[in-house]
């Protein structure tokens, strides 16, 4: 299995068509309100991770719906995404997975699925999953944070089948199980896999984004 410390994400545009795939039909219920609609300097979560995935050059990006459908969509407008509404999303995320990748056009060799609230995922992350895989041709790139795997995670085509077709939560997980031996690693600073679970959460990503902007 190889390791790779992150890569440049600058350079041509990857020669092949990599979809975006961003999971934002979640419910929220720790949080206590919608987390996807709050506003992070002047912007809302959703929207950000939307922008971030187009500016990385994914083709399609395709944006998945459904707690407070329109609430959502409606924070999108002007970008250049396409909505997928999954109705099942309450029974988890498995459910959006799986709308998402069969919406995938079949001109793409692959799909990045990102998680909407994680904002401290950058645009240059993401190009870096691709051109990792272009590079490579690995079916699968995987991103680490210390010692946790988590998205942004690159699927190729080759594994489309088995994300549709495996039943219940973690589909993805037990996808990467099967396939492990096969991933390319991306390792990234810790501190980026904070995601909006809790109140709490918001002044820490808060205070992330403003050290780094500084």
């Amino acid at each position: 299995m190889g390791l790779e410390r992150n890569p440049a994400a600058t350079g041509p545009e990857p020669a092949e068509r990599i979809a975006g795939v961003v999971l934002a039909a979640g419910q929220s219920r720790r949080m206590g309100t919608n987390k996807l609609l709050l506003q992070l300097n002047g912007k809302s979560v959703v929207r950000r991770a939307v922008e971030k995935a187009e500016a990385a050059g994914l083709s399609p990006v395709l944006v998945v719906t459904g707690h407070e459908r329109e609430r959502v969509e409606a924070e999108l407008r002007g970008l250049s995404c396409q909505l997928v509404f999954n109705p099942g999303y309450a029974s988890g995320m498995n459910s959006s997975v799986s709308s998402a990748i069969s919406a995938v056009p079949d001109d793409c060799a692959g799909a990045v699925l990102l998680l909407a609230d994680m904002p401290l995922v950058t645009s240059a992350m993401l190009r870096a999953l691709c051109e990792t895989r272009l590079r490579t041709e690995a079916p699968l790139v995987v991103s680490t944070f210390g010692s946790v795997v988590a998205p942004p995670m690159l699927y190729g085509r080759a594994l489309f089948s088995e994300l549709r077709k495996l039943a219940g939560d973690g589909c993805g997980k037990r996808v990467l199980k099967l396939h492990r031996a096969e991933a390319v690693e991306l390792a990234w600073p810790a501190e980026a896999l904070a995601d909006l679970d809790v109140p709490a959460d918001v002044e820490r990503v808060l205070s992330h984004l403003e050290a780094r902007d500084a």
